[in-house]
C-alpha cells in the first residue's frame, strides 16, 4: 500500500516556500547529528509531501552519510532576507533520497527557481564556462516528510502543532565517548567566532532516529563548555552527541559566515552545556562577482576531485544499493 503523503500545514507554507536559508541536520554513525545551512530555493511539493535542497559533489561526506542513513531534518528558522512574513518556526523531518544525476529539465527549473532568491544568473561565453559545473553538477536531496512541527514563534517557545507522526518521547541518554565529554577546542576562540553569527541552532538524534533541530542562545562559556538558553522541554535530559550551527548571511547570500561544531551536550534540571569537540568555519565574500568566480572555481575543483579520487563512483554505488537495504 502506498503511504499517504505528509503535507505540510498552512502555517508552515510561507516559511518553506520563502526562506532564503535553512538549517539541515543529518545523523552520524556514532549517533550524533551534524547541522549546517543551505539555501533551499523554495524546493518542495506539498501535494506529494516533499521538501528539498541541492548540494554539490564537493561535499561528499554529507552526501555519503545521508545515503547511508536517510533520516534528516530541515529547520526553517529565520525570515531574514527571505519572502515570508510568518513568525513560525518550522521543523520538517523525513527520509531523504539523493538524485545524483538530475535531468536537464530539473536543472533548468532549478536555475529559474534560484533567481528570485539569489539574483540573476550570469550568462555569456566566459560565465557559461566558469559556472558549468556549479550549475550542471548539482545534486538534489529530496525529503519525504514523516513529521512537520510548527511553533508560532521563531524561538520555538510554547506549544507546537504536529502534522504526521506523533512527536516521540525523549531519547535515552547516550554512552560517553572514550576520549571524554569535555571540550576539545579552545572555547574562548569558539565563543569569539560565533559572537558575530546571530543564528544559533543545536541538533541531536531523536528517539525515532530523526534529527531534531532546536534554536538556542549562548549565554556564557567556561571550562565546561557553552552554556545555553533554550526552549523548555525540547532537549532531552542527560548526555549525548550533538551538532551546533552558528551562521549569518546577507541578501541573496552575497556574503555569509558559518561555523559548525560537533560535541557533547549535557542537560540537567538547572543547565544545558555544550562541549565542542570539533570546529569548522566557512566564509563567503560580500561581493557578487568575487563570490560567483569563487563558486565556479570551487565547483570545478570539487567535480575534478570527486572524479579523480573515486567519490563519484562511491556515491553512485551507495545510491544504487539503497533500495535493496
Amino acid at each position: 500500500m502506498t503511504p499517504v503523503p505528509v503535507r505540510w500545514p498552512d502555517a508552515a507554507d510561507a516559511a518553506i516556500r520563502g526562506d532564503l536559508t535553512v538549517a539541515v541536520a543529518y545523523v552520524t554513525p556514532a549517533g550524533g547529528a551534524v547541522v549546517t545551512s543551505v539555501s533551499p530555493l523554495g524546493l518542495g511539493n506539498r501535494e506529494n509531501g516533499l521538501v528539498g535542497f541541492t548540494t554539490s559533489l564537493g561535499f561528499p561526506k554529507k552526501l555519503e552519510r545521508i545515503l547511508r542513513n536517510p533520516n534528516v531534518a530541515l529547520a526553517y528558522h529565520t525570515r531574514e532576507h527571505g519572502f515570508a512574513a510568518s513568525d513560525a518556526y518550522v521543523l520538517a523531518q523525513g527520509a531523504a533520497s539523493v538524485d545524483l544525476r538530475p535531468s536537464p529539465e530539473r536543472l533548468a527549473e532549478l536555475m529559474r527557481a534560484s533567481e528570485p532568491f539569489l539574483g540573476e544568473v550570469k550568462r555569456g561565453p566566459l560565465w557559461d564556462w566558469l559556472l558549468r559545473e556549479y550549475h550542471q553538477e548539482r545534486v538534489f536531496v529530496d525529503v519525504e516528510l514523516k513529521r512537520v512541527a510548527v511553533w508560532e514563534n521563531l524561538a520555538a517557545r510554547g506549544a507546537k502543532a504536529v502534522t504526521g507522526a506523533a512527536w516521540p518521547d525523549h531519547p535515552a541518554e547516550q554512552e560517553a565517548p572514550k576520549n571524554g565529554t569535555g571540550p576539545r577546542v579552545e572555547l574562548a576562540a569558539v565563543a569569539r567566532q560565533i559572537h558575530r553569527l546571530p543564528h544559533r541552532l543545536l541538533a541531536y538524534r531523536g528517539a525515532d532516529g530523526l534529527p531534531v533541530i532546536v534554536p538556542v542562545k549562548v549565554t556564557s562559556h567556561d571550562e565546561a563548555g557553552l552554556h545555553l538558553d533554550l526552549p523548555a522541554g525540547l532537549l532531552p535530559p542527560g548526555g549525548r552527541r550533538a551538532g551546533f550551527l552558528a551562521h549569518a548571511f546577507q541578501p541573496q547570500c552575497v556574503g555569509l559566515g558559518m561555523r559548525t561544531l560537533t560535541g557533547w551536550l549535557t542537560v540537567t534540571e538547572k543547565d544545558a552545556v555544550y562541549a565542542p569537540h570539533t570546529s569548522k568555519g566557512l566564509a563567503a565574500p560580500p561581493y557578487r562577482t568575487l563570490l560567483t568566480v569563487s563558486n565556479g572555481l570551487l565547483a570545478k575543483y570539487g567535480v575534478w576531485r570527486a572524479q579523480r579520487d573515486g567519490t563519484s563512483a562511491r556515491l553512485q554505488a551507495l545510491a544504487a544499493r539503497r533500495p535493496m537495504d
